[in-house]
């Protein structure tokens, strides 16, 4: 199968069907919700995935937004451009073949114009060891990105710090992100760069899941509950990563994914592109 393909077909995959992982969470929150509003909205969530498998429809009539993290080994010989232009072209058969809405304007502020293709996408890049190339694409609906944050907090703020900005927008939030959801948590860097960071980490995390299940915890304890109706289920689940930033600050960003959690990983090695 060559690359074009291989990425189409995934990302076409990626919106009729959840990860196992968050489907098994899904299921899970299914079985322990207490709160009546939240056993009906994930029944409805539940036969939502059914007729998304019975009919190879999208999840959700939002198919989102292409995101793309590009990650390239240093001693790969693929070029930037070659790259490029094949997740370009790539999103853009997903597109064609998959039944996206199409939900791009080309102008943000004023004709807000829809390109009719759902595209450009939005592509990062960085370099990582080794020679293969790891495309991590998120399909970012905006009803919950429209619900995601960025805090500058006082650098002195520690962990309590960094929980306390999360659950503050999540509070602020409510339930118009389609909960229950998950969050990528960004902390360091750059204003920028933590927002980058919170979205890499719904594939890459720090580990610390201490943090991750004190803030999950503490979430779930705001009762906002599955579709904002209340319960216990108001998040699934809760990724970290960090790294290094000013001694004067402490950033700290949020991106809320919605239950329908579209996203994919394709791993490419030397000669593959």
């Amino acid at each position: 199968m060559d690359a074009e393909k291989r990425i189409a077909d995934a990302l076409v995959r990626a919106i009729r069907k959840l990860p196992d992982e968050t489907e098994k969470l899904l299921l899970a929150a299914k079985a322990n919700e207490r709160g009546r509003g939240g056993r009906a909205a994930l029944d409805a969530i539940a036969d939502n995935l059914k007729a998304a498998e019975r009919t190879g429809l999208p999840l959700c009539q939002d198919t989102g937004m292409f995101w793309c993290l590009a990650s390239i080994g240093r001693d790969s010989s693929v070029s930037i451009g070659h790259l490029d232009s094949l997740i370009r072209r790539s999103c853009q058969r997903a597109a064609e073949e998959g039944y996206y809405r199409r939900s791009v304007v080309s102008d943000p502020i004023y004709s807000r114009i829809n390109t009719g293709t759902n595209l450009p996408p939005v592509i990062s890049y960085e370099v990582v060891d080794g020679s293969d190339v790891t495309l991590r694409f998120l399909l970012k609906g905006f009803g919950s990105e429209n619900c995601s944050s960025v805090r500058m907090i006082n650098p002195t703020a520690g962990e309590d710090g960094v929980v306390s900005a999360v659950l503050d927008m999540m509070e602020k939030a409510g339930g118009k992100p389609c909960p229950p959801v998950i969050l990528g948590i960004g902390v360091g860097g750059t204003m920028d760069r933590a927002a980058f960071l919170s979205k890499k980490a719904f594939f890459v995390s720090d580990g610390n899941t201490g943090l991750e299940e004190k803030i999950l915890s503490e979430v779930n304890k705001l009762g906002i509950g599955p579709g904002g109706l209340g319960g216990d289920n108001t998040a699934l689940a809760v990724s970290v990563l960090s790294e290094p930033t000013h001694i004067a600050g402490l950033p700290v960003a949020m991106t809320v994914n919605c239950w329908a959690e579209r996203k994919c990983c394709l791993v490419f090695k030397e000669g593959e592109l």
